[in-house]
């Protein structure tokens, strides 16, 4: 029997990519970017793909990705990084 990897999110429920943030998300509350980091650790999305889906910089991403493991989740309440282009 093969046994698919389950990620888990922030609030303990399976995440799939169904349940992920839209790809259209604006509004970035703490459990979406949680979310976003947990798909990228537990293999659901790469880095490169979560990036390019939600349109953020790798920098940013790595921004929540360090505050959730520097300060946990809450760690995510600042303000968001943005690059103007």
């Amino acid at each position: 029997m093969i046994r698919e990897n389950v990620v888990i999110g922030p609030e303990g429920t399976p995440l799939t990519l169904a349940n992920l943030p839209k790809p259209d998300t604006v509004r970035w509350v703490i459990r979406r970017k949680a979310e976003v980091v947990a798909a990228v650790r537990g293999g659901l999305l790469t880095l490169e793909g979560a990036c390019d889906r939600y349109g953020l910089s790798s920098e940013e991403f790595l921004a929540w990705q360090r505050s959730i493991e520097s300060y946990g989740i809450s760690g995510l309440r600042t303000t968001r990084i943005q690059q103007y282009r």
